[in-house]
């Protein structure tokens, strides 16, 4: 079992950054693809960015190309989401999830693919 709580959002102007994080209850946190998704009022749960267990593999939606960054920190159980250049469309509640994976250099987008989810933090971007 896994529990991962989100930490860093809040309410941010356009233009601005946040650093969101997670940390990892566990001593296995190094054998889990991990992912950030968001849910917006009203739509679903999507992807935004995820890496691979060793940390060389990332991928990100095209929404967030460019402007997001994931990295991770396997001895400190910790994954965190760079956001620069926030826009209102950010809005939304992320939230970070584990997937168990064998591969080294997996990362996943599809929500089917994680075991572990946290409970979220919202991040409310204005104009």
């Amino acid at each position: 079992q896994v529990q991962l709580v989100e930490s860093g959002g809040g309410l941010v102007q356009a233009g601005r950054s946040l650093r969101l994080a997670c940390v990892a209850s566990g001593r296995t946190f190094s054998t889990y693809a991990m992912g950030w998704f968001r849910q917006a009022p009203g739509k679903e749960r999507e992807f935004i960015a995820a890496i691979s267990r060793d940390g060389g593999r990332t991928g990100y939606a095209d929404s967030v190309k460019g402007r997001f960054t994931i990295s991770r920190d396997n001895a400190r159980n910790t994954v965190a989401l760079q956001m620069n250049s926030l826009e209102p469309d950010d809005t939304a509640v992320y939230y970070c999830a584990a997937g168990r994976t064998l591969s080294s250099t997996a990362y996943y987008r599809e929500r089917n693919d994680y075991d572990y989810w946290g409970q979220g933090t919202q991040v409310t971007v204005s104009s």
